[in-house]
């Protein structure tokens, strides 16, 4: 059963960093488009960033970009993806999942994701 587990929550100050690991087992990642949602309390869901697997471009929601920075693993960690996030802001706060796209495509931030984590908490606060 394919499966992606999501690490690296936690509570954090205003201003700090975290940095969310996602992992894929009976799945390579290789060949996917990756991205990374999240959900905050009484919110629907967000795409907060993605990497297409066509051309390898990088694509982040307005509220995060200069801060967040999506990555794949290297050559050792072929099978994880990484979300790293500084000045964490305290509407940062959600549940944040990791999701797969089949196929050699561009990612999207809207969703319709194959494969999806279970989430791990992230809490910006002082």
């Amino acid at each position: 059963q394919v499966q992606l587990v999501e690490s690296g929550g936690g509570l954090v100050q205003p201003g700090g960093s975290l940095r969310l690991s996602c992992a894929a087992s009976r799945f390579s990642l290789d060949s996917t488009a990756i991205g990374w949602f999240r959900q905050a309390p009484g919110k629907e869901r967000e795409g907060v960033s993605c990497i297409s697997s066509s051309d390898g471009s990088t694509y982040y929601a307005d509220s995060v970009k200069g801060r967040f920075t999506i990555s794949r693993g290297n050559a050792n960690a072929k099978n994880t993806m990484y979300l790293q996030m500084n000045s964490l802001k305290p509407e940062d706060t959600a549940v944040y999942y990791c999701a797969a796209l089949r196929g050699l495509r561009r990612c999207v931030l809207s969703g319709g994701y194959d494969y999806w984590g279970q989430g791990t908490q992230v809490t910006v606060s002082s």
